[in-house]
């Protein structure tokens, strides 16, 4: 089976780039990498960036409660260390607090980083949590990976690796090979998750690294895959420039 090739919105990825090239910036803001996967057609939780508390209390009133905020800052990956996510967030009130609590916290961890603001994220409903990420390995080209995600990415170490493009027939053995897969197909009584979906997903990926060389690394973890027929979505993701 040949790579599948999606009809994609490459111009909006590109421009993405670019502008964190303009800024002399290797790491996409979470914003950012969200926009630019979007623009290959991979759903994501609803995010915008907040440069300020009012506009940050703008976005989470359309976006609808309850919302997470986290710190945007290419110098800080770790956001949860540092205190830099705050979760569960209902009034306006509860988002002015927890904007000046993360920036404050940010500026006190690092106070040379690069602190763009904060990130309003809608909170969506929790699915089976698997990690989708790509690598660029200078001999083998872009690698791709997927496992367990969330949590579990770092104590199974359940993976599995195929290089770039994928086809149809990869991207179905790259689940399929995992323990993942066991949790997917319905562990214990609980209804088979979208896998069709994670597949789609996973070609997508394999497209945007083909075709955007210029991404190096990237993680979508963790991405929620919902019961079947429901999709997934993207709830973080992290990308890295040449």
């Amino acid at each position: 089976e040949k790579a599948l090739f999606f009809d994609v919105d490459r111009a909006t990825a590109l421009s993405i780039i670019n502008n964190a090239r303009n800024e002399k910036r290797r790491t996409l803001l979470e914003s950012e990498a969200k926009d630019l996967v979007k623009s290959y057609g991979i759903p994501v939780a609803p995010t915008r960036l907040a440069k300020s508390e009012e506009e940050a209390v703008d976005i989470a009133n359309k976006l609808g409660y309850p919302v997470v905020l986290k710190i945007a800052s290419p110098d800080i990956v770790h956001k949860t260390d540092i205190g830099g996510v705050i979760m569960n967030i209902k009034t306006e009130e509860e988002v002015r607090e927890a904007f000046r609590t993360i920036i404050n916290r940010a500026y006190r961890y690092a106070p040379r980083a690069l602190i763009y603001g904060v990130v309003v994220q809608k909170m969506v409903p929790k699915g089976r949590e698997v990690i989708i990420g790509a690598t660029k390995d200078p001999v083998f080209g872009h690698i791709l990976m997927f496992g367990l995600g969330g949590i579990y990415t770092n104590i199974f170490r359940d993976v599995s690796f195929k290089l770039a493009p994928l086809s149809v027939y990869e991207a179905r053995e790259m689940v399929s090979e995992t323990k993942a897969y066991t949790l997917l197909k319905g562990y214990r009584g609980e209804p088979p998750a979208d896998i069709s979906s994670v597949i789609n997903i996973l070609l997508r990926v394999s497209q945007l690294v083909t075709e955007i060389p210029d991404v190096v690394e990237m993680d979508i973890n963790p991405l929620f895959v919902y019961d079947e027929g429901m999709g997934s979505l993207a709830i973080d993701v992290k990308i890295v420039l040449s």
